[in-house]
């Protein structure tokens, strides 16, 4: 197993920064993204029954046809729009946005202008 480096390290703990004070609710759950180099995931999380109520990857079918690699802006801003169809037709528009403790810059803000422009609230 690979050691954590100094920097995801630094990123756990802004994550569990945010976390003490953000929470997800049936009304309002919580969308939380994990970016690696090659991918991207999000996650649709009700944290009051502590479930996943859904959750989109760059590896997911639909998806993956439309990107050549996973790891960019453009793969995100496809990951948002993809995210964003589903959990509306799901039924969940307004959400709380958890960054994960990554800058919001780059694929996190493409990631979350993109859901913004498909019809999520946050």
């Amino acid at each position: 197993m690979a050691k954590r480096t100094v920097g995801e390290t630094k990123r756990i703990y802004r994550h569990m920064r945010i976390r003490k004070e953000m929470s997800g609710s049936p009304e309002r759950p919580r969308l939380c993204i994990h970016r690696s180099l090659k991918n991207l995931s999000a996650s649709l999380i009700d944290d009051t029954t502590h479930k996943v109520l859904m959750g989109v990857t760059t590896l997911a079918k639909g998806v993956k046809t439309q990107i050549k690699t996973g790891g960019n802006i453009k793969a995100a801003e496809i990951l948002g729009e993809a995210f964003a169809k589903e959990a509306v037709a799901k039924g969940y528009k307004k959400i709380a946005f958890d960054r994960g403790g990554y800058l919001y810059h780059g694929r996190v803000k493409a990631f979350a202008d993109a859901a913004r422009k498909a019809g999520l609230e946050f």
